[in-house]
């Protein structure tokens, strides 16, 4: 009887750990395109002042964005597996041709240092989400409720710049950088404890990884921007 239950478990412990491998090879190849695209565009003067010039244009990518990733989340369970990797790819690679600003402000050895910081620190953070027997829910809501604050705070400050004073800005800034931190370790938790046993290698085993690598790259990318502002160096 031991002996069964010690296999059964073993053997959910191996499927999740494929699951989550999984997740982490999407997530990083949606995380290497978004850096390609990002370094090409942005090595493109012309073709980010032509983003940044073009109002109409630079809106119209970010709200593009942000409703791939609502569309993406929303209706994932009537989409195909191949939509929604492609949905997935689409995405990524529209939010290197907006992060491409960041080589305008930044030297390129600071995002290259600021980036490689980012991965080491992220890896760290989701081994600890994975491997930890500590439930993270309380850190989870806790940082969900932090990050609307954050939203609603960078919202209002874009209608009233004054309030994003230096000062504020790096508290904001710190603030951002410890909410994405609890919130990689929850994510690769609920990811790998939300993953169907017994459906792997069909669609819905499929989706599952992509939408955990989605949340993934949201965490990574955010940990990026706010890392970079408080290390990155501007150009002068």
């Amino acid at each position: 009887m031991n002996n069964t239950v010690a296999h059964s478990s073993l053997n959910i412990e191996l499927e999740n750990s494929r699951f989550m491998s999984g997740v982490y090879r999407w997530m990083t190849m949606g995380i290497l395109l978004t850096a390609v695209i990002s370094f090409f565009v942005g090595n493109s003067r012309s073709m980010v002042e032509a983003i940044l010039t073009n109002k109409i244009l630079f809106y119209g990518l970010l709200i593009g964005e942000i409703g791939l990733v609502i569309f993406l989340s929303a209706a994932i369970n009537k989409l195909s597996a191949l939509s929604a990797t492609l949905i997935y790819l689409f995405y990524s690679a529209l939010n290197g041709v907006t992060l491409s600003i960041i080589f305008l402000i930044y030297t390129q050895d600071s995002i290259f240092s600021v980036f490689l910081t980012t991965a080491v620190a992220f890896g760290g953070l989701s081994a600890f989400g994975y491997v930890t027997k500590k439930d993270l829910g309380p850190i989870g809501t806790f940082c969900t409720m932090g990050l609307w604050g954050l939203i609603g705070f960078g919202l209002l400050s874009f209608f009233f710049p004054s309030l994003m004073s230096a000062r504020t800005s790096w508290v904001y800034n710190v603030i951002g950088l410890i909410i994405f931190s609890g919130l990689t370790a929850y994510d690769t938790q609920k990811i790998k404890n939300s993953n169907i046993i017994g459906n792997e290698g069909t669609e819905e085993d499929h989706k599952e990884t992509i939408l955990g690598a989605l949340t993934l790259y949201l965490d990574f990318i955010n940990l990026f921007l706010f890392l970079l502002r408080l290390m990155g160096g501007r150009r002068r």
